[in-house]
């Protein structure tokens, strides 16, 4: 189940948080019935399967506990044996569950590690590890770093917490009127978070981004950005709002993710006001570090030198964190230009004060980061370097009244024509050749695009009965992701008797051959060799 991603999530985070608001009314609840509350939340969200391999899966939950009790021992042991050396080890240990989860995919079609919001956990497994290095945590109880670790409502998503600023609310016993005062702040939150993403998202998302979301031209790839940009805010801007509003419930004051950043007057005005948590976690944990330890080292002898490689080793990382596609890496490539060119620019300008701060000054400011942004953002998107097509992808996609649809790829065997077949409640119907044309595929990286497959469903399937329909691989029968489908279709009188007429016609033309009298052939009169002499 995704968080806060339909109104069933809703339906059952308010069962599941009724108990709290009824003891947080009477002034009674106590961090037993947090930790409780959160417990039965994280089971409810985490319900699915992963597969670690196509033919092995595990429930999600029992990674989850998994991977905390594996991050809590790396804590635990950095705690104990502190070093350096200890601390490159334990920063390596707690990274190679996010690195498998990014890697695997590739490595292994179908197969899968991580749950939903690994790489947010891994972010405050990181800062507890950067906290004990600094020597600002002295000590780890169990229940806080778990309950730090697995905060659900900002499991999937963030904001990006720290430890030190969680302990303390975490430890703060609230009374009636200070949960009151939280209740009021979490309804105002939800609300908003209900109004950015299901109405102002959805609304972009249907009417603005949808419709340009497959052209190719400039114009096509110029509105598409606006409406990329505007979307990303409110849908993740809405999630960040719901985070933030059910974690009062909890008595956890998440810190803010987003503050106006289309007024944004740069573009380290920008990072200051989007994403504000991720942005700040890599700038304390990752560029300030790695300035600190250029400056000791004495790593480079330009003055500036230190700062612009601590820009795109941090624009790097996180561009990285996001995935590993070519797009990810290129937008925080793209980051690290912009701001190593803008951190220059500025300095020119400060002793030549070519452009002032007037209003109209700021205005063409803010117009210019905005555009900067959002074809940052176009980049992001993937729409300019479409994602590297998987090693293979045998997928039934659709089935409908009318016809079946998917596709059959194998990198090793493109060349090869791959042929699957389709049946329909276990009985065999047709065969094909997986050599359908897409534009769509062939944007993707699949090869010259030939590898759809598509299939016309018989009229008698629109009988208003369900039918399980299948499609396999012709040469070892394996059926393909996605199969069997149900499909159930209205009853069409009109098509099922005028079919009826046709089979009945069809019938009859067979049944007159058959009992119709067999008419001798007509043979030729015997052939006679002329005589030599001639006819007399």
């Amino acid at each position: 189940m995704v968080p806060f991603g339909d109104f069933e999530y809703f339906g059952l985070l308010l069962y599941v948080l009724l108990p709290l608001i009824v003891l947080g009314l009477l002034g009674v609840c106590h961090r037993g019935w947090t930790l409780l509350t959160m417990a039965v939340l994280l089971v409810l969200q985490a319900s699915g399967t992963v597969p670690l391999r196509p033919d092995i899966h595990v429930r999600e939950i029992y990674i989850i506990i998994g991977y905390t009790v594996f991050q809590g021992a790396v804590a635990w042991g950095f705690l104990k044996y502190k070093s350096r050396a200890v601390f490159y080890s334990a920063v390596g240990l707690c990274l190679v569950p996010l690195i498998t989860s990014k890697i695997l995919p590739s490595l292994s079609p179908h197969s899968a590690f991580g749950f939903l919001g690994i790489s947010y956990i891994t972010f405050r497994s990181l800062d507890v590890l950067f906290s004990i290095q600094d020597g600002l945590i002295k000590s780890l109880s169990p229940a806080p770093y778990a309950a730090f670790l697995l905060f659900v409502p900002a499991l999937s998503s963030g904001p990006i917490d720290r430890y030190r600023r969680f302990l303390k609310d975490w430890e703060k016993t609230r009374d009636r009127k200070e949960f009151l005062e939280d209740l009021d702040t979490a309804l105002h939150r939800i609300a908003r978070g209900f109004l950015y993403k299901f109405v102002i998202a959805a609304l972009i998302k249907t009417y603005w981004l949808d419709p340009w979301a497959t052209g190719r031209s400039v114009g096509a790839l110029w509105m598409y950005m606006y409406a990329y940009t505007f979307y990303l805010f409110f849908d993740f801007a809405g999630y960040s709002a719901f985070a933030i509003g059910v974690g009062r419930f909890f008595g956890i004051r998440l810190p803010e993710n987003f503050d106006r950043p289309f007024l944004s007057k740069n573009i380290r005005d920008f990072w200051n006001r989007w994403h504000i948590s991720l942005s700040f976690w890599f700038r304390d944990h990752v560029y300030m570090r790695f300035l600190l330890a250029a400056a000791k080292g004495k790593w480079f002898t330009g003055k500036h030198t230190s700062s612009y490689c601590g820009l795109f080793l941090t624009f790097g990382i996180m561009g990285v964190w996001h995935g590993l596609s070519l797009h990810y890496v290129v937008y925080g490539i793209y980051h690290a230009a912009i701001l190593s060119f803008y951190d220059s620019f500025a300095r020119w300008n400060k002793t030549r004060k070519l452009f002032g701060e007037s209003a109209a000054q700021i205005f063409a400011n803010r117009l210019a980061t905005f555009h900067v942004i959002a074809f940052g953002l176009l980049v992001f998107s993937g729409r300019l370097t479409p994602p590297p097509a998987p090693a293979m992808e045998k997928i039934l996609e659709k089935a409908d009244a009318r016809e079946v649809h998917g596709i059959a790829w194998d990198r090793s065997a493109q060349k090869k024509e791959i042929k699957v077949d389709l049946f329909i409640d276990d009985a065999f119907i047709d065969r094909r050749s997986a050599d359908f044309f897409r534009e769509d595929l062939r944007d993707r990286g699949f090869g010259d695009g030939k590898h759809g497959f598509r299939f016309d469903l018989p009229w008698w399937v629109r009988d208003g009965r369900p039918h399980i329909i299948e499609v396999r691989e012709s040469i070892n029968s394996a059926p393909l992701k996605g199969s069997p489908l149900t499909v159930e279709v209205e009853r069409n009188e009109e098509e099922i008797q005028r079919e009826e007429e046709k089979l009945r016609k069809a019938r009859d033309a067979a049944e007159a051959a058959e009992t119709a009298p067999q008419t001798p052939a007509p043979t030729s009169p015997p052939f006679r060799a002329p005589s030599p002499a001639g006819d007399k």
